[in-house]
């Protein structure tokens, strides 16, 4: 039995949901929705087309995933409809900061993920079933609908992989347009082509949590791989759909001057200048809790190894207070977003999004 799986006969609970006397909660065996992206085979097997694994599947069996089961040659996927964590969030806790700031966002999650990062901070539900968690029943049209009620300008699809629950995200993202409250994506980015191409057609933007400049990094510490994930930020920009990226820090393994200015070279060349990175502190978790935190100065070097290369805008994330979260003008430098954790203190950018000193257009979404 491989490390996935292990863990996933033995992961336990779910994170609980802010807003569970308006949901009504139960086990997740409700009615099954076939899955996209697949092919039938031979013998009654499926090959999984959603992501770069492209699992061949048997009767009777499910993906890598653990969220998406054969049963008679016909594929289906468990969690459509069924997420485990509803909560109303700042949309800064994403992070995304050029995106409606200042604003909620409706954030939604099912079971399961399609890499296993040592390190995730949510694996409590990404590395479970859907069997092993209480869920919800919140078909997309609720989802668009608790929106609105509830004041958000976004409709978040985070916290485990938005990949593995597709046929959902996809759906979701359609009602939330309907409603004029756009759906975005926080996800590993590990996709491929073509189902990524049809949730630019509904997403409003998509943040890709990007583990390392390293295919070593991804093999060993995520039981993933580099280069689908590169190809899926260029599809995204190439799209263009709002994009921002997260660097988990992680203290001896990925923080180097070396690798950091090589992905910052790889950003500025393909993606430009106005894709923001966040730069986020580490803490120990899951199987990765023999490392320190990282250390603030060394967030703050890669912050400004970022803005040497050419990149508009580095942040520092999980460190409370300092200037690395706010967003200043890349132009004249005047702060034009200041930020207290998850909380907007003052927001200077015009209402057509420029800056009030020198009239730059600043990159984002901000009506």
């Amino acid at each position: 039995m491989d490390r996935r799986k292990f863990l996933k006969t033995t992961a336990l609970g779910c994170a609980g949901a802010c807003m569970a006397r308006s949901l009504a909660a139960r086990a997740a065996n409700g009615p099954i929705t076939e899955a996209r992206h697949y092919k039938k085979l031979s013998g009654k097997r499926v090959l999984c087309q959603l992501c770069p694994h492209r699992c061949k599947v048997k009767d009777g069996e499910r993906g890598d995933c653990e969220v998406r089961e054969n049963r008679g040659g016909t594929y289906f996927t468990l969690v459509h409809s069924n997420p485990c964590s509803v909560h109303n969030d700042p949309i800064e806790k994403k992070p995304l900061f050029h995106f409606r700031p200042g604003t909620h966002s409706f954030s939604i999650a099912t079971a399961g993920c399609n890499i296993e990062c040592e390190f995730c901070q949510n694996w409590r539900i990404s590395q479970t079933t859907p069997d092993k968690v209480e869920t919800y029943d919140l078909p997309p049209d609720r989802v668009a609908a608790l929106a609105r009620r509830y004041g958000s300008r976004s409709i978040a699809l985070t916290y485990t992989e938005p990949v593995v629950f597709f046929e959902y995200s996809y759906d979701v993202a359609v009602e939330g347009r309907k409603a004029d409250i756009p759906a975005v994506m926080i996800s590993n980015g590990f996709i491929e082509p073509a189902p990524m191409n049809e949730l630019c057609d509904v997403l409003g933007g998509v943040k890709i949590d990007f583990k390392a400049f390293s295919q070593k990094f991804y093999e060993e510490r995520c039981l993933g791989e580099l280069k689908p994930v590169l190809k899926t930020l260029e599809l995204i920009k190439k799209r263009g759909i709002w994009l921002e990226m997260v660097h988990l820090t992680i203290p001896t393994l990925n923080d180097s001057e070396q690798e950091n200015r090589a992905m910052c070279k790889w950003i500025l060349d393909h993606l430009g200048p106005d894709v923001p990175i966040h730069y986020t502190r580490f803490h120990p978790d899951f199987r990765l809790r023999g490392l320190p935190r990282t250390p603030v100065k060394t967030i703050a070097r890669m912050r400004d190894e970022a803005l040497e290369t050419g990149l508009h805008y580095a942040y520092a994330g999980n460190i409370p207070g300092n200037e690395g979260e706010n967003t200043y003008c890349h132009k004249c430098k005047k702060l034009l977003i200041q930020r207290m954790g998850f909380r907007v203190v003052e927001n200077n950018i015009t209402k057509d999004g420029t800056c009030p000193a020198c009239n730059t257009a600043i990159p984002g979404v901000w009506k």
